[in-house]
């Protein structure tokens, strides 16, 4: 992606509904794990790094990004060293983790089971990865074409190459649910009329007015209470919570 792509993406991180929103649903899961004091986290993909400062309260946070703009830009948080790497065969730590997250991610990589069999060697035993993915193919649209998705998922195609690549999957759910008719409806309509927005559209990445981002902020995290509770039926998003066991070793 082009650099000013990064550079509106790291703008808005911070305060866009649908940042915002994801963050506090991933928060309420990695609270639920009880992690030890002193965990290891990774993030692999953790783009210009609107999550490090929340996933360094449970641990020590190690994170890796493809993009060098990327890296830059998480790195000038200053909150960890953020090295430039890459899935399946690039990944510049060693280390043994408690937590690896990998947010909307897997959806960019060719071979996601190589890159999840990858991420399963750096897991202590009975340690955990959270996941979370776009939905649905019907919901392709110019937003995944300029992110340059291969794929979205359904819930039981994620937990199939989670359980593949060796780990047991404890909790699965679909999340951005209360937005899903909006979401679904335009995308749709945008398709059938195939109505393209310019090439150098920057998609979804515009910060609603102040009233109207709080209120989808606070729609949208509000499914962080059915988040470890109940299986949300459908959603724009699928969220994930596997673990390595004994078994994979």
């Amino acid at each position: 992606m082009d650099k000013n792509f990064y550079l509106q993406y790291a703008a808005v991180e911070d305060q866009h509904w649908w940042f915002v929103g994801r963050r506090q649903i991933v928060e309420k899961l990695i609270r639920q794990l009880k992690l030890p004091k002193n965990a290891k986290i990774l993030e692999a993909g953790c783009g210009t790094g609107g999550n490090l400062s929340m996933l360094a309260r449970y641990g020590e946070v190690a994170a890796i990004e493809l993009d060098e703009m990327a890296c830059q830009l998480a790195n000038e948080r200053r909150i960890t060293t953020v090295k430039q790497g890459s899935l399946p065969d690039q990944i510049p730590f060693n280390e043994q983790y408690d937590l690896i997250v990998i947010l909307d991610v897997i959806e960019h990589i060719d071979d996601d089971l190589a890159a999840l069999e990858a991420l399963s060697a750096r897991l202590k035993p009975n340690s955990w990865l959270l996941i979370t993915v776009p939905a649905y193919q019907f919901l392709w649209s110019y937003h995944d074409e300029i992110n340059y998705h291969k794929r979205r998922y359904t819930l039981k195609r994620l937990k199939r190459v989670v359980r593949q690549s060796g780990y047991t999957v404890q909790y699965g759910s679909y999340f951005n649910t209360w937005l899903f008719p909006l979401v679904a409806g335009v995308r749709l309509f945008k398709n059938f009329l195939k109505i393209e927005q310019k090439p150098d559209a920057s998609s979804d990445l515009n910060l609603p007015a102040k009233p109207i981002n709080k209120f989808l902020t606070f729609l949208f995290a509000s499914e962080s209470y059915f988040m470890n509770r109940v299986n949300l039926p459908f959603g724009v998003s699928v969220v994930l919570m596997a673990q390595k066991t004994n078994s994979t070793l």
